[in-house]
């Protein structure tokens, strides 16, 4: 796995360094060497923030911690990126590598994830400004909108962030 260390608006210590590639040594056993590992640190109020992005192909694998140290962030995000692996155990095995899961976790300690039930909706798209597409959004009470955006006319989607701040999604 290839891991890349990012320190937003300070510098990432060689001890953290360390012991974030020990950390993530442990899920050499599920990827394979085309895996690609982005760790970041920042800090957010007083806490330690920790985000840990894993991809492989088209799978990505994310989770974020925020802590008051990265120690304790470190341990979280990894936590979190295991329990993602384990809930969908089955549907991972044939996209990671094979046998990864076999010992690891014993079959009656897993509650994996439920059959996935999708439900269709379907409605006319309409184009709009990226500021309408929020409105509209607003006004039904979503987290996210699918548009068109009458600027590029390309399908867009506009999301409600945690921190309250909106995002917006485009296709290359």
């Amino acid at each position: 796995m290839k891991i890349t260390i990012v320190g937003r608006q300070l510098n990432v210590r060689d001890d953290q360094r360390i012991m974030v590639e020990k950390k993530l040594a442990k899920f050499d056993k599920f990827f394979g060497d085309e895996a690609a590992a982005v760790v970041t640190f920042s800090r957010k109020r007083n806490n330690k923030t920790l985000e840990v992005t894993i991809t492989e192909g088209a799978m990505i694998c994310r989770a974020e911690a925020e802590e008051e140290t990265f120690q304790i962030a470190l341990d979280r995000t990894m936590e979190a990126i295991e329990r993602q692996l384990r809930k969908n155990k089955t549907r991972l095995e044939k996209r990671l590598r094979s046998g990864a899961f076999v010992s690891e976790y014993p079959e009656e300690e897993v509650e994996e994830e439920p059959e996935f039930r999708i439900r269709t909706k379907t409605f006319n798209l309409k184009p709009m400004s990226v500021e309408e597409a929020i409105l509209q959004m607003n006004l039904l009470g979503h987290q996210f909108f699918v548009f068109i955006n009458d600027a590029t006319n390309k399908t867009s989607v506009v999301y409600c962030r945690k921190d309250g701040d909106y995002g917006l999604i485009e296709p290359e």
